[in-house]
């Protein structure tokens, strides 16, 4: 697949995912509302995607909806799957995106600075 299929691809999954939980396609209360996907790195041949998921919450409710979504792959996979119009559907992992705090802190840091 090349470059621009591939960029195309992850857009469109990312796009898939979010509507997903926005729908909430996870009927998990714990779930954070206020999660996003920040970002996906698709493998080369599409058997694997590492889904980057960020929010402004504490580390705490990231790291417990990152476990929800993990255990809740296999039904946005199989929702997904229905989507794509590519042979296989991508096996999600989904990973913590700690750069919204981060670049929070580092504003932060900038206007201690300023004053």
């Amino acid at each position: 697949m090349n470059e621009v299929s591939m960029r195309r691809t992850e857009s469109h999954i990312i796009e898939l995912i979010s509507t997903l939980l926005v729908q909430g396609a996870i009927k998990d209360p714990r779930l954070s509302k206020f999660i996003s996907i920040s970002g996906i790195k698709l493998a080369k041949d599409l058997s694997f995607a590492k889904v980057f998921v960020s929010t402004f919450e504490d580390e705490k409710t990231l790291e417990t909806s990152v476990m929800i979504l993990n255990n809740a792959s296999g039904v946005l996979q199989s929702r997904i799957g229905k989507s794509l119009k590519t042979r296989h559907t991508p096996k999600l992992l989904f990973v913590k995106d700690v750069s919204i705090r981060e670049a929070i802190a580092v504003n932060r840091k900038i206007e201690d600075l300023k004053n």
